[in-house]
Formats: structure tokens, sequence, C-alpha cells
């Protein structure tokens, strides 16, 4: 069976209030929905009347069993920090292609420049990149929360505001993202700036109350589809019947890839970190 991949990576104008008409579209607007296999369906919908958040909006989910999975986390870099000058950005169709992956989200905030993850990822209990800031150091926006793999399972936790409770997990598989959007159904309070404020492409994973793992990407910055500000997000993943829910990297980042489609969102640029599910 293939591997299901996710890729785990950044980027960054106003809030729109979210309204009952909007919770109203999300639930009658037709979604396009595909069985693929094992479970796993992928849904899409495209709102081009300005119908969700007075804005047109293009959605893609792709929802997974959430016991179905052995899942597992993996780096894109194929090479240690001290043999390179740079890392390797890869895009996310073909990071997913080299892992024979079933499917791929991106995920992990990254460095553009020189490659890597700016945050602390752990495989197979092996730190393959830390937090840039020192420990107890202000913790940034993306470094506050985690991914974590336990007992082959999917967990979604909250950290703190400093560097160095990563390190004290006591997982063996750790990737740090955000910002946290809900956790045991309650939404986490974000501040207010640009990256949370403005509309941008997004990525999401979330956990659902009936055991599902979703993953979302929302297209942005075109006529076609505005993106969404993290009130909007949130907003989406509650209606999407989510406990406890990530935001991931976005931006231009903002991947989709399956191996039985491509990619099926709308996306322009590359992917750092991988997260893979393997399954029994």
């Amino acid at each position: 069976m293939k591997p299901l991949l996710l890729l785990l990576l950044l980027n960054l104008s106003s809030l729109f209030a979210q309204t009952p008409q909007d919770s109203i579209a999300l639930h009658q607007h037709p979604w396009q929905i595909q069985p693929l296999s094992k479970g796993i369906i992928w849904k899409w919908v495209h709102f081009q009347q300005a119908d969700l958040f007075k804005a047109n909006e293009s959605v893609n989910v792709l929802e997974i069993p959430y016991r179905s999975r052995q899942w597992r986390i993996a780096t894109a870099d194929s090479l240690h920090k001290k043999d390179k000058t740079k890392g390797q950005l890869r895009p996310t169709s073909q990071l997913g292609k080299e892992n024979q992956a079933f499917a791929a989200i991106n995920g992990g905030f990254f460095d553009v420049k020189n490659g890597g993850s700016v945050d602390f990822v752990k495989i197979n209990n092996q730190i393959t990149d830390t937090t840039r800031a020192k420990v107890g150091e202000k913790a940034t926006f993306h470094g506050q929360a985690a991914i974590v793999i336990n007992r082959g399972r999917l967990k979604i936790l909250k950290g703190a505001d400093k560097v160095g409770w990563e390190y004290h997990l006591p997982y063996k598989n750790v990737l740090l993202s955000g910002p946290l959007l809900l956790l045991n159904g309650a939404k986490e309070i974000l501040p207010k700036n640009a990256f949370n404020d403005n509309r941008h492409p997004r990525s999401c994973m979330c956990i659902t109350y009936d055991k599902k793992v979703l993953l979302i990407t929302v297209d942005g910055r075109s006529a076609s589809s505005s993106g969404m500000n993290l009130a909007e997000l949130t907003f989406l993943v509650q209606q999407l019947n989510c406990r406890d829910a990530i935001n991931l990297d976005g931006g231009g980042s903002t991947t989709l890839w399956l191996a039985e489609k491509g990619v099926v969102n709308y996306q322009a640029t590359t992917s750092v970190l991988i997260m893979k599910a393997r399954g029994p």
C-alpha cells in the first residue's frame, strides 16, 4: 500500500467577520467528493460568487480515517547540514513522488535561502533541525505548537511561548508549526498582526470529533480565490467538525498533492519537510 505523505512549510491585509450565512454557504454549497482508497476521501469546493466571507474561495480537503494509517515524519533535506552550504528546496509534488507517497501537503516553516526548517524537528528520536532562537527566548508564532506521533497516531499539542519546551517532549517524532487554532474544541486567542489578520493561501491539519484527520488547503492571492485570515480558517475548520487544528506553512507554499491526481490546488513555490504515513 502506498504511504500517505504530508509535507509540513511559511508565508504572510483586514479582518472579515464570519456570519451565519457563511455557515450556511459551507454546508449547502455543492462540494465535489471523490473516494480514493481505504476510506480516504478528497473533497473540494469553489465559491465563485463572493458567497463565503464575501469573497471567492477555493478549498480542498483530504479526509483520512484516523486509525487507518501509521504515521511518521520525514525531512526533505537529503544531506546533513555540515555537508552542505545550502539546503535543497524541492516542490511538494517531487517530494511526494520521491517518497512514493499517497498524498503530500506542505507543512513546516523553512529557510528559503539555506534550506532546512527554522523550527524544531525530531525524527525517530533524532533531532534533524533545531529552533533558530535560543532556549529561554520568546518563541515565534510557529514555534508554540506541534504535531507529534504517539504510538503511531497523530496528535496536536500546545506548547509554550518560550523556546525550550520542545526539547522535553517524550515523543520520538515531533514537528513544530502553528499557530494553533483549536484545542479540544476551544479556539485559541490569536494576536492581531499581518500574518493572522490578512488573507493569504493557507494550509492546515486537524483532527475531527469523529476521529478523522483532515488536510486542508485554501488557495489565495487571486481573483478566483482570496485566501483566508486565521479567524476565517478557524471558522472553516469548526464547520468541518474539527476538535484540534493547527495552521501550517502557507502562502505560495500551499500545496496539496495526490499521487492519483497530482497537485489539486493552485500553488507557486517549494516545500521542505514531509510527514509520512505508512499503511499497516
